[in-house]
């Protein structure tokens, strides 16, 4: 062991560790929020040994990642907690809100701390304060009250402040007293490794002090330290720099021949940091045992954690062999390739239109095995891109849990549907919508627990998010049981912002005067909401996704946002269409039938408004040939096509000339290389190497109601 330790920290000498630092914050982040999600669904009053676990082993990963690319700062963070942690699971202590709170506000300033280390923040969180909390609640103490320490706490500018303040701060609740150590390291081919033990001191707040002593052996480092950490924390810290069969603690002020026998029982005690052997997160009853064992029986230290290892080595390995790593600008290079195969494979398919079928059978026959096998590859490279909404969901619960606290309400978050995959660049964009949703349905449509109980609904309040999927859309959720919205209220509102609201207004048209600008129905202005920007950007924010959100709301009831989304921004399923020589395509998704007609069939009304008549209904007809001034250069004689389209809710009727078929279209953005033009949604590439508007359908139903 001894001599791959060594090895390998010869060999990280030479290795660039950088290279590995953005898999090291994937897998971090990854872990804080599997962490965050345990800690708020954990039942303080009966805790499962698996969840306390499975919290324990996230703290774990993250601490060995960090102490191996040298965040000290992250390590000594997530020791602190896993020190609780591992209490907690050995039912050395009971869970209590104040160990979930803390070690929630750990996980934001780890988020800080993580940030910091990428560039991506300015300051690094002081711990100093949060360290000692969690400290004095893993020594069965009450912490100190967090008011002075808000969280995340944002450094101030002096670096060296967090050094000293931890140490004076952790001294006063802990029970052991400094204790003076000789460290005795060695003996090394590299003895320049043990230099890093001394640089821990330094390094870490609140280790204590170290200083070099004289040793007759070059190739061994004495060191004498003061400090109130245990041996075996020391221990944790000193293996990531040199084997622990290399290093001994000698206790100054114990007797001599204990010496070995606490460097011996160290490695066992189930606190490790784990990197290099020992098995993070391992039940409670075997660790235990382990280290009556090991004080019992001291030359047996090593057996005992060699099938935790093993065990440890094989679960990675099944997890590497079933998933991989991939950047996303390389996904999105392979959509575009695949992108550009689907114009190629519909402009070969054009092309043997006019191919005699009988002399080029077997051409023909390979260019259908293109197109078949071209819509699967499509298919399944876009399957790449899609992630679960539970991606997002999961954000949502400690926000929520933290907003209701500080507005004194209690509410509980159901969801729905989380395993609904949505394109990953919607599902990025739609997370900052959602939230102010959610916060919205939080502060302003769940009441406070009297005014609950005063109308007899129970004091908690439920706000439901869920996702389903419809035709070729997602449709998101968000529900609420609170006090819903009053009619007159918003349209006194209104009123008073100059919005033109007359009392012949439906409930729908009420609804959505709360997306209008600087629209709120917030009595006085918080940091939560009143200051009326938020609705009307998660409208745009949602347009400009190809979406839409309808509102309905029951007052004394609650009220429900609907979201709806395409799959997807890169493919779709089109449906073309000719007007004059013009060609268009329309979304499959939003079409319901098609039919032909007689120009009699058509009936105008006042002010130049056409209609059509479809099994009893009325429907508004749409004349794409005078949307967009279409010229005719030759009047054709065949009676016009009605395409029939929904969107938002309503149906309309669109006049064309001739339906082209259905392909596969690939989207290309039109306002970034263009400009945007109204009731366009996009382009693409035809067969024939043509540009194809691809039209937006609510633009049109829209146009329809003016």
């Amino acid at each position: 062991m001894g001599e791959m330790m060594n090895e390998g920290q010869s060999l990280a000498n030479d290795i660039d560790l950088s290279q590995f630092y953005q898999i090291f914050f994937e897998e971090a982040g990854e872990n804080l929020d599997q962490m965050e999600q345990m800690l708020l669904a954990l039942d303080v009053d009966k805790a499962d040994d698996e969840e306390l676990n499975a919290i324990f082993r996230c703290a774990h990963s993250i601490k060995g990642g960090a102490a191996t690319f040298g965040f000290a700062d992250v390590a000594e963070l997530t020791h602190q907690m896993e020190s609780l942690l591992d209490k907690l699971r050995r039912h050395e202590l009971h869970p209590t809100a104040a160990m979930v709170d803390v070690l929630l506000e750990s996980s934001d300033a780890l988020r800080l701390q993580l940030a910091h280390h990428q560039g991506r923040g300015n300051d690094t969180p002081a711990t100093g304060d949060l360290v000692a909390r969690i400290y004095a609640l893993a020594n069965g103490e009450e912490a100190v009250a967090p008011a002075a320490v808000p969280a995340p706490v944002v450094a101030a500018p002096v670096v060296e402040a967090p050094a000293t303040a931890p140490a004076r701060v952790i001294n006063k609740p802990v029970v052991k007293a400094s204790r003076e150590l000789e460290i005795h390291i060695g003996p090394l081919d590299n003895v320049a490794q043990a230099d890093g033990v001394a640089e821990l001191f330094r390094d870490i707040p609140g280790l204590g002090t170290i200083e070099s002593l004289p040793c007759d052996q070059a190739n061994k480092r004495v060191y004498r330290a003061t400090t109130t950490s245990s041996d075996a924390d020391l221990m944790d810290l000193f293996t990531f720099h040199v084997s622990k069969e290399e290093i001994r603690i000698v206790d100054c002020a114990a007797p001599a021949e204990t010496a070995p026998v606490l460097a011996a029982t160290t490695p066992a005690d189930g606190q490790d940091f784990g990197f290099f052997d020992g098995a993070p997160g391992v039940p409670a009853a075997p660790n235990a045992a382990a280290t009556q064992a090991t004080i019992t029986a001291p030359d047996g230290t090593d057996k005992p954690a060699a099938p935790k290892a093993d065990a440890r080595a094989a679960a990675p390995a099944a997890m590497e062999s079933s998933t991989l790593r991939v950047s996303v600008s390389k996904v999105d290079q392979l959509i575009n390739l695949v992108g550009e195969l689907v114009i190629t494979q519909a402009m070969l398919a054009q092309k043997s239109r006019e191919l005699d079928d009988g002399a080029n059978q077997p051409l023909l026959a390979g260019l259908a095995d293109l197109d078949r096998n071209t819509r699967d590859l499509q298919e399944a490279v876009m399957s790449i891109r899609m992630i679960p909404m539970s991606v997002v969901f999961n954000r949502f619960p400690r926000m929520l849990r933290d907003l209701a606290t500080k507005l004194g309400k209690k509410v509980e978050l159901v969801t729905h549907g989380e395993a609904t995959e949505l394109d990953k660049g919607l599902v990025e964009k739609i997370t900052d919508p959602l939230t102010h949703l959610i916060r919205n349905s939080c502060d302003h449509g769940i009441e406070m627990p009297e005014d609950r109980r005063a109308k007899g609904k129970p004091e908690h309040g439920t706000i439901t998010l869920s996702a389903t999927h419809e035709g070729g859309s997602i449709l998101i959720e968000v529900r609420d049981d609170g006090k819903g919205l009053n009619r007159e209220k918003l349209l006194s509102k209104a009123r008073e912002k100059g919005i033109d609201a007359p009392d012949s207004m439906t409930d729908a048209e009420v609804w959505g005067l709360i997306f209008a600008p600087g629209f709120s129905t917030a009595d006085q202005v918080t940091d939560v909401s009143g200051r009326g920007v938020g609705m009307d950007v998660v409208k745009k924010n949602i347009a400009a996704l190809n979406g839409t959100v309808e509102i309905d709301s029951a007052e004394g009831y609650g009220m429900r946002v609907s979201v709806r989304l395409p799959l997807t921004l890169a493919i779709m399923d089109g449906m073309s269409v000719r007007v004059s020589d013009e060609v268009y395509i329309l979304p499959l998704s939003s079409v319901i039938e098609s039919f032909q007609i007689k120009p009699t069939d058509i009936n105008t009304l006042a002010q130049g408004a056409q209609v059509v008549k479809v099994r009893d209904e009325y429907m508004p007809v749409i004349e794409l040939e005078r949307v967009f001034q279409v010229p005719r250069f030759e009047h054709s004689g065949a009676s016009p096509i009605m395409v029939v389209v929904e969107a938002d809710g309503q149906r309309v009727a669109l006049m064309v000339d001739e339906l082209l078929g259905q392909q596969q279209v690939v989207i290309k953005n039109l306002e970034s290389n263009y400009r945007r033009v109204p009731n366009v949604s996009g382009a693409t590439i035809l067969g024939d190497g043509k540009v194809a508007l691809i039209l937006d359908t609510s633009s049109l139903v829209r146009r329809s109601r003016h």
